[in-house]
């Protein structure tokens, strides 16, 4: 049995990655290479465009808004910050669908907030604004969970030593936390990135236009089928995916140097 025991777990880890990758292996396989420039060629670049900038904006507001709020986190441990963590989880749990329905109550045009805003003849629905809304709210949680793990891998003793050398809290934070937690940091916003740039669920109830690429894959497999929508979803992962490859993998060298 005690050698059988590691075996089988092998074998068990070998099924669970065979079962994450064949989906996207499925996708290598059946798409038409021939079809894939002409497909991207004749699609509309906008979808694309979209996607990129609105998913840039994004991941401006949850950097600025996550990091502060993920350091709080992992440097206040009362029961206040500790049910704003419960409650972060919230996002992650709901269906994207979801999501987009309460999105609509939240900031569409018979919510307060959307008053307010169509006051001021701002759209938070069917606009570029109601995109960067949905991204920033699926992909929030998923940076703020990530950079306060970086955070609190950071030694606070060090962090008090400068505060004691006369260094205000933002040098400290900017020149010893900061960079200590970096290699983290950057995983969670690349893994935030992908998240808000493939967001589908809220986006298409709150602004099916203008047109992100997921949505466009969508209408595209309605419209034309999976010979179309097959080459742009390859163009997807292409866009999404590097990001937090490279990311997690100079998250590890980054590791593996300081071990060395």
């Amino acid at each position: 049995m005690r050698k059988l025991a590691p075996s089988l777990l092998t074998l068990l880890a070998l099924f669970g990655t065979l079962f994450l990758l064949l989906p996207p292996l499925a996708l290598v396989l059946h798409i038409s290479w021939d079809n894939v420039w002409s497909a991207w060629q004749g699609a509309d670049g906008s979808p694309l465009w979209t996607s990129i900038w609105t998913t840039c904006l994004s991941m401006l507001v949850v950097t600025l808004v996550g990091t502060p709020f993920a350091w709080l986190l992992a440097r206040r441990r009362g029961l206040f910050w500790q049910a704003c963590e419960y409650l972060l989880l919230i996002p992650m749990l709901l269906p994207p669908l979801v999501i987009g329905l309460l999105l609509i109550y939240s900031y569409g045009p018979y919510s307060l907030i959307g008053k307010f805003l169509e006051s001021i003849h701002i759209s938070a629905t069917n606009s570029a604004l109601a995109v960067i809304i949905a991204q920033t709210y699926e992909a929030l949680p998923y940076y703020v969970f990530a950079a306060e793990g970086a955070f609190m891998q950071v030694d606070p003793g060090m962090e008090r030593v400068s505060a004691a050398l006369g260094a205000s809290p933002f040098r400290t934070f900017r020149r010893i936390t900061l960079p200590l937690a970096w290699p983290g940091l950057s995983v969670g916003l690349a893994i935030a990135f992908s998240r808000a740039i493939g967001a589908f669920g809220a986006v298409i109830v709150i602004a099916y236009n203008p047109q992100t690429l997921p949505v466009s894959i969508w209408v595209a497999l309605q419209e034309q089928g999976l010979q179309t929508a097959l080459p742009l979803a390859l163009l997807l992962l292409a866009v999404a995916l590097p990001l937090p490859l490279i990311a997690t993998l100079w998250r590890r060298i980054h590791d593996a140097g300081l071990e060395t």
